[in-house]
């Protein structure tokens, strides 16, 4: 059964994570891709540190549309590749005490160590499903840097309830995304193996 998480939370709590735990993330996120953890490292934005302190960082671009009322709603919410904020996601984590990452395809050891010295988790959503999690989106409650990085690229604050997904590195050093690298290449070296030994 999925373990409910509600946002913010701490650093204790998510140590009681595993990999393998399916969750249900409810409260603040923020969505930052390639442009935005540039911005974070680089700037170091004080408006950032109360918003992502605690909470989770979702790599999303998302698809968005303004109400008749002003207000954004998410149409799309899908997961971006993770492994392209790999330079950054470690000192991310250290600086502004953010517990979670979520995302798509999993992250190297330089984030799976800050994971575990800091207490965070990297949770896996589901690719293709971007319309079921922007349900999940009950609400955008703030943008910041829209103009200078444009829709996929800026940070949304948003409120989930329920948002499904997976923990695949946990704070405990375990990663299943190198498990599953290292149990693949002795597949491939065994079949390269066998075929040099066949002719």
């Amino acid at each position: 059964m999925a373990k409910k998480i509600t946002l913010p939370v701490t650093a204790e709590a998510i140590r009681e994570l595993h990999a393998g735990d399916e969750v249900l993330l409810s409260g603040p996120l923020v969505t930052a891709r390639d442009a935005a953890h540039h911005v974070m490292i680089t700037k170091k934005p004080e408006w950032l540190r109360p918003i992502l302190k605690d909470r989770m960082i979702y790599h999303c671009g998302p698809v968005v549309r303004k109400q008749p009322d002003g207000k954004w709603e998410f149409v799309a919410a899908g997961p971006t590749t993770s492994i392209r904020e790999e330079p950054y996601e470690a000192d991310v984590i250290r600086d502004y005490q953010v517990r979670g990452v979520i995302g798509k395809g999993g992250m190297g050891k330089k984030t799976l160590e800050a994971l575990k010295q800091y207490g965070a988790v990297y949770l896996h959503a589901i690719g293709g499903l971007a319309q079921i999690l922007a349900l999940r989106v009950k609400e955008v409650t703030n943008v910041h840097m829209l103009e200078e990085l444009g829709v996929p690229e800026a940070f949304w604050e948003i409120e989930v309830e329920d948002f499904p997904a997976v923990v695949t590195m946990d704070a405990h050093g375990k990663s299943l995304h190198a498990e599953i690298d290292a149990a693949s290449r002795k597949v491939l070296e065994a079949e390269i193996q066998k075929m040099g030994s066949e002719h």
